[in-house]
This record gives structure tokens, C-alpha cells and sequence, in this order.
């Protein structure tokens, strides 16, 4: 898998604005490495409301995500993050197929913006260098991308009417 560097330099503000993380258990010492660097990164542009939420796996996170902005209309964004590694049977398409669907869904039912870094992977140790404390951490990837989409709906509001 290729890696990139993610540039922070020169990213907009984003203040007073609200985002939902969602995280998956599985793999969860990975994850929060992603998460702990998105939302160093999103407070340093000020996001003022992140809340959090920890999810059995990733299967259940368009789920939450649907929940939680059936509850906040006013919702920027939500992040989600999670790592479904193939094992020896097809169980890791059927839970890759079916949260990348979902996601899809919610985003458009809702008109939310959901960032996606669910990583589904071959070896451990390719989100092992997608979590590491360097400039290739997802979580920055994760953060520099919800900071541009809020600004660009900001500039490019719902046309009311």
C-alpha cells in the first residue's frame, strides 16, 4: 500500500463547528492512535464540539453514525475509523461490503459529510503504519479532510426554497 504525508499547513477554520467520531473495538489500539492525531488536528482548527463514540466493530458504525445525526441536524461531519483484517474466510468482505454500503447511504440520507477511515487490510502491519505516531497517521489524513469539507459547505450552502 502506498503512504502519503499529510500537509496541515494552511487549512482553514473551522470554528464552531461539531464532529462525530466513531470507532470500531477491533483493533482498537491502532484506531485511537488515528483518532488521538485527528482530533489534536481538528481542535488546532477550531472544532469546538467533538464527541466520541466506541462501537463493537465496524459493522455497526453506519448504524451510529445514522443515529447520532438523526440527533444533531446540525452535525458538520462525522469521522469514522476501524480496521477489519481478512482472515481465512469471507467474513471480512461480507463486514467490508456491508459498512462501506451503509456509509454510503447515511451520508446521502443525511447529507453528512462521513470522512472514512475504516481500513480493511490484508496484514496487521499495514495499519500498524497507518497509526504510527509519524506524518503518515490517517487520523491526520481523517482531520485534514473533514476541516476542508466543512469550509467548502460553509462556502457552498443547501440552496433553501
Amino acid at each position: 500500500m502506498a503512504q502519503t504525508t499529510y500537509l496541515l499547513e494552511g487549512l482553514p477554520k473551522i470554528a464552531n463547528s461539531k464532529v462525530a467520531i466513531f470507532l470500531s473495538k477491533w483493533h482498537r489500539e491502532h484506531s485511537e492512535r488515528m483518532v488521538e492525531r485527528c482530533v489534536a488536528v481538528l481542535r488546532q482548527h477550531g472544532c469546538d464540539m467533538i464527541e466520541q463514540h466506541l462501537l463493537p466493530g465496524c459493522l455497526e458504525i453506519p448504524l451510529a453514525v445514522r443515529r447520532v445525526a438523526q440527533r444533531n441536524p446540525d452535525l458538520d461531519a462525522a469521522i469514522v475509523f476501524g480496521v477489519i483484517l481478512k482472515g481465512d474466510t469471507y467474513h471480512f468482505d461480507m463486514v467490508k461490503d456491508l459498512c462501506m454500503s451503509g456509509l454510503e447511504r447515511v451520508m446521502f440520507e443525511y447529507d453528512l459529510p462521513i470522512i472514512n477511515e475504516v481500513l480493511p487490510v490484508s496484514r496487521i502491519e499495514d495499519v500498524i503504519a497507518r497509526s504510527s505516531d509519524d506524518d503518515k497517521n490517517k487520523g491526520l489524513e481523517a482531520a485534514a479532510a473533514a476541516i476542508e469539507v466543512i469550509d467548502w459547505r460553509r462556502k457552498n450552502p443547501r440552496r433553501v426554497g
